[in-house]
C-alpha cells in the first residue's frame, strides 16, 4: 500500500483510460486502487474462489484500457493484502477461501422482505438483454451465452440512495416485462406474475468497499464500506429464476433476521 498522503504517479498510458464497470478515470482515486477494490470485491463475492486465477496483467490492461504498470500495481496490492499469490509463469492465484455460516429461514419471510425492500422511489440505470457470462450462467443454471435480462437500479429513501441492485433473470422470464414495469413493481412481484412460485433462496452477506462508480451512485466516498448481499432465488422445480447483488451503505440500511426455535 502507498503511505498515507503519498501522491500516486499516473502513467501517461492511463490518460486515455475509458470508464469501465466499477472504474472511473475521472475519480480522484488512483486507477490501480479502483481495479484493486473491484477485484477484491469479486474475490469476496466468490467470483474468484480459492485456487482460481485472476486475469493477467495484459488482460486487465486491455479490459480497463490502462497501462500494464497500473494493472500490475493492482495485482501487487492484492498480493500485499494476502488475498493472492503471484506465481511466476502461471499467473495470480487466489489464496483465500471466504467462509460462511448457514442460517435456515422461511421462504415466506424472504418474499416478505423482498417486497418490503421495494419501497421508495427507484432509478433505473440499466435495462438490457445480453449473453450470460460464465459466472452468471453458473448462478442461473444456464449455458454461457444464453440470454439474460440485466437491470441495475438505485432505490432512494428519505436519507438518500440506500441500495444499488444488480439483477439477472433468464431471458425466457425477463421478456415478460419492461423497464417501466420494473420501476413500478418489485422484481419478485413481476416473477410471480409470470407464474413463478418461489420455493427457496440462497443468500450470502459480506462487506466490500465502494468502487468509484457505485460510490457516486450511492452518494458515498470511494472506498466507503458497503453491506453486500448476494441472493439466488429458485422456483418449485429448483430452477434459478433470479440472481441479485445488492449494495447498501450501512448508515442507511440495516439487515435484521428473526430466528425462532
Amino acid at each position: 500500500m502507498a503511505p498515507p498522503g503519498a501522491r500516486t504517479k499516473v502513467s501517461s498510458d492511463d490518460r486515455g483510460a475509458t470508464r469501465r464497470a466499477g472504474v472511473d478515470p475521472a475519480s480522484p482515486t488512483p486507477l490501480y486502487h479502483q481495479i484493486f477494490s473491484l477485484l477484491r470485491g469479486q474475490i469476496y463475492d466468490g467470483q474468484y474462489p480459492g485456487g482460481s486465477f485472476l486475469p493477467s496483467e495484459q488482460e486487465l490492461s486491455a479490459e480497463f484500457n490502462v497501462s500494464r504498470i497500473t494493472a500490475k500495481r493492482a495485482l501487487d496490492e492484492l498480493a500485499a493484502d494476502g488475498l493472492v499469490v503471484r506465481e511466476q509463469g502461471r499467473g495470480t492465484r487466489v489464496c483465500i477461501n471466504t467462509h460462511s455460516t448457514s442460517v435456515r429461514g422461511s421462504v415466506r419471510g424472504l418474499v416478505h422482505s423482498l417486497h418490503a425492500n421495494g419501497r421508495g422511489s427507484v432509478q433505473l440505470l440499466d435495462f438490457d438483454y445480453l449473453p450470460a457470462s460464465e459466472a452468471i450462467a453458473a448462478q442461473l443454471g444456464l449455458n454461457v451465452g444464453d440470454e439474460v435480462q440485466r437491470a441495475i437500479r438505485i432505490w432512494n429513501g428519505e436519507d438518500g440512495p440506500f441500495s444499488h441492485l444488480t439483477t439477472f433473470v433468464p431471458g425466457r422470464l425477463g421478456r415478460s416485462w419492461t423497464g417501466e414495469d420494473l420501476m413500478r413493481r418489485p422484481l419478485i412481484s413481476l416473477l410471480e406474475n409470470t407464474g413463478v412460485t418461489i420455493a427457496r433462496a440462497e443468500e450470502r452477506i459480506t462487506a466490500v468497499l465502494a468502487d468509484a462508480v457505485v460510490a457516486a451512485r450511492l452518494a458515498v466516498a470511494a472506498g466507503a464500506p458497503l453491506l453486500m448481499i448476494t441472493r439466488t432465488v429458485f422456483d418449485t422445480q429448483d430452477r434459478s429464476v433470479e440472481h441479485l447483488t445488492a449494495l447498501y451503505p450501512p448508515e442507511r440500511y440495516q439487515y435484521s433476521v428473526s430466528l425462532g426455535p
